[in-house]
């Protein structure tokens, strides 16, 4: 485990709701290359935080890369709804744009 993940699953350890933290886990996992863990750590903010914006395009290209596009989409467009709720229109159009990059014909939203 490196440095960071051992202080960043220490502050969790002291704070287990803190989307950011969960967020940071994850993200430490998948740079890893350990994506089974990142999942398990993005599922649990999903859990915790599911408007926490910044969670679905990872979470969505994650299960891109593990072989799950129908897991992927859904993911964008759970992404897409968070976005708009927040008024985030970046993240929105971000979001729809790796969404239609795996379905160009997915125009069901």
């Amino acid at each position: 485990m490196s440095s960071r993940l051992q202080q960043l699953m220490a502050l969790w350890e002291a704070n287990s709701t803190d989307a950011f933290l969960l967020f940071a886990i994850a993200k430490e996992h998948e740079k890893a290359g350990n994506d089974a863990e990142a999942l398990a750590w993005y599922e649990r903010l999903r859990q915790t935080d599911p408007a926490y914006v910044g969670l679905y395009y990872h979470l969505g290209r994650l299960y891109e890369r593990s072989g799950r596009p129908q897991d992927a989409i859904e993911a964008y467009r759970t992404g897409m709804h968070a976005a708009k709720q927040a008024g985030d229109l970046h993240a929105w159009a971000e979001l729809n744009a790796a969404r239609m990059e795996i379905d160009p014909n997915d125009d069901d939203f």
